[in-house]
């Protein structure tokens, strides 16, 4: 093909928008969350290693980036062409349990985005109201990923897998090896965006950086029509709703925090993340699926660095210490707003690299120089001494706009 199909003019025309009604809903309902949640006492306590802030914050801000997500991806889908005609073809494949059908339908689809990114954030809203146990939090991310593949979103996962082992296994099989993968991003993607909130403006600012990168595959992807057009169309709007949740959300959350997300707004920006990844998959090729691993790289390695010193550590993987790269860097004198701007660069560098290598060079060889990077990143960490565990935790804590959410 000698050139893309469309323009980006042409791509985004009819969907730049959705940016702009996720932003002000999340903008204007945050600040009504944070009034609800000092009214009823439900707040953020201060500790002496895990939750430094100072003084009780207000939590429910994953409520504002949720209801801004929501009506993004509503106002995305009232302009779906034909959408009462789509609405008719759902009812009509529900009645006659034509699934193929149903599950190719765009309408469907992002309900089933929907439903089960609200299933996510009222299981993470259950945790921060109650302090729920991990196996009932992962129960809620199975039923999630349960309900994102009924919705159309993940059945081709394995093919990525699958394509470069030239494997034809039945469909029965390729569906379950889809579902099983589905599980592994969603658990995996909602607890390490979880892990990351750990000081203010840190998962929030990172997500919405990720949400760009995704957006940044989402069009050029689009601009060469080379898959699904409904698929094309449905990565910009999540990306977009996302993007524009995060930035009304933001103000009100970089240092020093007026009020936290929660489990209910850092388990949905990562059930949001798994969801853009199987998406990724839509193709079979395993290029983009690939970068968009890369985009979200810094959540991933700040997750595995402090579940390796945990494990050498002799702690449980669950358990909630300083592990974290953000904890380290606060803990060796950094100040918590300069950690939260450099974990910003680290991601939009990570961004970038995805974004850009996926584009300019075939997979096999952009895989060597994302292992190439990842060798020098855990050399670092390395040789900063980050790797293996601290004799004792600190007994100083950090500033008190280090909120320590991250567990």
């Amino acid at each position: 093909m000698d050139g893309p199909q469309y323009t980006i003019l042409q791509v985004l025309r009819d969907k730049w928008w959705v940016i702009l009604p996720a932003f002000a809903v999340s903008l204007i309902a945050t600040p009504i969350f944070r009034a609800v949640a000092y009214r009823r006492k439900i707040v953020d306590r201060p500790d002496d290693l895990l939750k430094p802030h100072g003084r009780p914050v207000a939590y429910l801000g994953g409520l504002g980036i949720w209801a801004g997500w929501m009506i993004g991806l509503g106002s995305f889908m009232a302009c779906i062409p034909d959408l009462a005609g789509r609405w008719r073809q759902v009812g009509q494949a529900l009645l006659s349990l034509d699934g193929a059908r149903l599950m190719a339908n765009p309408v469907w689809n992002l309900l089933g985005v929907m439903v089960s990114g609200t299933v996510v954030m009222v299981v993470g809203l259950l945790d921060d109201l109650k302090d729920i146990p991990p196996k009932q939090k992962i129960a809620g991310q199975v039923l999630a990923a349960g309900i994102l593949m009924a919705g159309g979103i993940g059945p081709q996962m394995a093919q990525v897998f699958l394509h470069y082992f030239q494997a034809h296994p039945p469909a029965a099989v390729s569906v379950v090896s889809s579902m099983a993968i589905c599980l592994v991003f969603v658990i995996g993607a909602c607890n390490a965006t979880n892990l990351l909130d750990g000081l203010d403006g840190l998962c929030g600012g990172v997500t919405g950086i990720i949400a760009l990168g995704f957006l940044g595959l989402a069009v050029w992807l689009a601009l060469w029509a080379t898959g699904d057009p409904g698929v094309d169309a449905l990565r910009i709007g999540l990306a977009l709703a996302m993007a524009g949740a995060v930035l009304g959300f933001l103000p009100y959350n970089v240092p020093p925090a007026s009020i936290f997300m929660g489990d209910a707004g850092s388990m949905l920006l990562g059930f949001f993340v798994a969801a853009m990844m199987a998406l990724f998959c839509q193709e079979g090729n395993a290029r983009w699926l690939l970068a968009a691993l890369v985009v979200f790289a810094l959540p991933i390695l700040d997750t595995a660095l402090a579940l390796v010193r945990r494990l050498l550590a002799g702690k449980p993987v669950f358990a909630g210490d300083r592990s974290h790269l953000y904890d380290q860097l606060v803990d060796r004198g950094m100040s918590v707003k300069k950690v939260v701007v450099l974990f910003y660069g680290l991601s939009l560098a990570a961004a970038v690299l995805g974004v850009s290598l996926a584009i300019l060079i075939q997979g096999r060889y952009a895989l060597l120089i994302y292992a190439a990077v990842l060798a020098g990143v855990w050399g670092l960490f390395y040789k900063a001494g980050m790797i293996r565990p601290a004799p004792h935790e600190p007994h100083e804590p950090p500033p008190s706009n280090a909120s320590g959410r991250g567990k």
